[in-house]
């Protein structure tokens, strides 16, 4: 399989953390929080977390602190699709096909539900074919984007597909309120809206890119470290300290099962394509793999500027890559969320 084309998208509202922070002080919400709470906020908000600036899809910052289950559903259902298609129309561009040659449309979010999926409205602004197979992915979190390329990967080796459109999206600002748990209020503070789409082929593009293998690891026992939860019809992210511990232990784990399939070694790989998760996440990767701080370069440049993504992230790092034109040689991919999961992808880049 090869990946032709990757396109991102963000909302257009840009707003900097100090920002974020000057209008929940001055939100009704900031009072019914305890001490603790609103100390923890200004640490992560004011503090050096890693993120300067998130796009979100909000007008204006007053309406993040609307708590209400329809109002972030609306949300949802309003940004979600536009998004998506934003981000899909730009891989497709990229990748020199057009929508008619798309035979599988497959879309990863844990943000919001819709029935009929994304993919319904997807295909329909994207002019997709009416025969083909959609499939809308739910519930891995920060982690989808990989699983859903080996999704993509298990269509066309099986020759049901030859192009296939892989998309992720992510509406936090749908999914994120305020209370006195920690694991929520550091979500709020640090997660950005957005989505990213690769083009798959049987075939090589203009740049091979070619996807050579893919490797998972799923840990149940620690799926209360990381997941998300519906309370009062709201979603909620559950996020524990530990998840930098738990993501840098899987991700070296599950790159030691990637080389050794492949009869590679560490020092072979040439690029790094990281999930963000956050600061802390990176640099307990970075001090577990003792790696270059360069090799973490484009995640924090990205998580700077957009905040943790979820899902879309990686892809994100990865269309940076290709577009610096990184040097070719065997590029890892890897991302980590609920469950607890990690995943791995090796790619060989001419």
């Amino acid at each position: 399989m090869f990946i032709l084309g990757v396109g991102t998208a963000v909302p257009a509202k840009r707003y900097e953390q100090a920002e974020c922070w000057h209008a929940l002080k001055a939100s009704s919400r900031y009072s019914a929080l305890g001490a603790p709470a609103r100390a923890l906020l200004q640490r992560v908000l004011g503090g050096d977390s890693g993120v300067r600036t998130r796009q979100l899809a909000l007008d204006s910052l007053d309406e993040a602190f609307e708590i209400d289950p329809d109002v972030l559903q609306r949300r949802f259902l309003a940004h979600a699709p536009a998004l998506a298609a934003r981000a899909a129309g730009q891989a497709l561009e990229r990748s020199g096909l057009v929508p008619r040659e798309v035979d599988a449309l497959l879309i990863s979010t844990c943000t919001g539900y819709l029935c009929p999926g994304l993919t319904s409205y997807v295909g329909e602004r994207l002019g997709l074919r009416d025969d083909v197979v959609a499939l809308d992915l739910v519930g891995q979190g920060c982690g989808a984007a990989l699983p859903n390329l080996r999704t993509a990967e298990a269509l066309i080796a099986a020759r049901r597909c030859g192009n296939v459109l892989s998309v992720c999206v992510e509406v936090c600002s749908a999914a994120m309120y305020l209370d006195d748990d920690p694991g929520v209020l550091v979500s709020a503070c640090l997660f950005g809206d957005g989505a990213a789409a690769a083009v798959l082929s049987a075939e090589p593009g203009a740049r091979r890119v070619e996807w050579v293998d893919g490797a998972s690891l799923h840990e149940p026992a620690e799926r209360d470290a990381l997941r998300m939860e519906q309370r009062g019809g709201l979603l909620r992210n559950i996020l524990s300290r530990r998840v930098p511990q738990l993501a840098a232990q899987y991700a070296a784990s599950v790159l030691q099962t990637g080389l050794a399939a492949n009869d590679l070694s560490f020092h072979e790989i040439r690029n790094w394509i990281w999930h963000a998760g956050g600061k802390p996440v990176l640099d307990r990767v970075r001090e577990t793999l003792q790696l270059p701080e360069q090799e973490m370069r484009r995640s924090r440049d990205l998580l700077a500027r957009f905040g943790n993504l979820s899902s879309p992230f990686v892809l994100f790092v990865l269309e940076a890559a290709l577009r610096e034109r990184a040097p070719g040689g065997w590029w890892w991919m890897s991302s980590f969320g609920a469950g607890f999961s990690c995943h791995g992808a090796l790619l060989k880049v001419a």
